[in-house]
């Protein structure tokens, strides 16, 4: 198998939904916000290569869906589809793909699925010949969403999936359709069923650890539904992918791709051994 980070389309977000309770003075250590207190935020994919013989995708990114005045509102950045230009990079088209997995449904991670927006032309799904996989219990939110995250959700999204003929639902403790190479783990903190992935000793952190400043246990996000569940949870993932020599990759970190656990005489946890980008990683 072959790794490779691929570049969605990136955001600038207010920092002080991004970091929840963290005081300003501390989170603008971490990362330099901007004049309006927005902070650059990748939405960075995971390409695995040759996964028993198959090209699978882990997440979307936000891609160019957005109108350009909800594009403006949600700070999203470029007004092409990134991806696609990234999967061009390492060789391939969203033709090539096998299956996507989603960790969830929220637009940030699932847009890129989508095709970038043309005035006049409803919203049409990319990857024709892949497999689009999701966690049985977030498929359920992303029906019927809470008051709280139903601006997070695309709603043509879900029916298109569904008329798709190629939705998979995963549940805990079964094996999937991509068998044992891919090992699934669910969190409910950030959002129900939030589907966290592993392949290749490489661990795919979605919103539970968007990027490094999140792997300190006290940090979360203003959008996770349930942050001391959350804590917990990443509590119990850290200490898992350490003691196994587990790789974290992060989709929302603007300079980092993939980095090594690391725990310190206090307890505190951090990340080591920055990588940047991954282009064509063995595994």
């Amino acid at each position: 198998m072959k790794l490779w980070s691929l570049t969605g389309n990136s955001q600038r977000l207010d920092g002080g939904a991004m970091f929840g309770n963290a005081p300003h003075a501390m989170w603008t250590r971490w990362i330099e916000p901007d004049e309006q207190n927005r902070i650059p935020l990748a939405c960075r994919c995971l390409l695995v290569k040759n996964l028993d013989g198959h090209n699978v995708l882990f997440e979307t990114g936000i891609g160019a869906f957005f109108e350009p005045a909800l594009r403006e509102r949600y700070g999203v950045v470029e007004d092409r589809h990134v991806l696609l230009e990234s999967l061009a990079h390492a060789g391939l088209t969203h033709e090539d793909i096998d299956a996507v997995v989603l960790s969830h449904l929220h637009f940030d991670h699932a847009g890129g699925l989508l095709a970038a927006w043309d005035e006049g032309h409803p919203p049409r799904l990319l990857f024709p010949n892949a497999r689009y996989l999701v966690g049985a219990e977030h498929w359920e939110r992303a029906r019927q969403p809470h008051p709280r995250d139903r601006a997070s959700f695309i709603p043509e999204l879900v029916p298109l999936l569904e008329a798709s003929g190629r939705l998979e639902l995963v549940r805990e403790g079964e094996t999937s359709s991509l068998g044992p190479s891919v090992r699934f783990s669910f969190s409910e903190g950030h959002t129900p069923g939030l589907m966290l992935a592993e392949v290749g000793g490489v661990a795919f952190c979605a919103d539970l650890i968007p990027g490094r400043p999140w792997v300190h246990l006290p940090v979360t996000m203003g959008y996770d539904r349930w942050p001391e569940k959350l804590i917990d949870e990443k509590k119990a993932f850290l200490d898992d992918t350490l003691a196994r020599g587990v790789r974290l990759f992060f989709t929302h970190d603007h300079g980092c791709a993939l980095a090594s656990v690391t725990r310190d005489d206090k307890g505190r946890y951090g990340a080591t051994d920055i990588h940047e980008s991954l282009v064509g990683l063995d595994v």
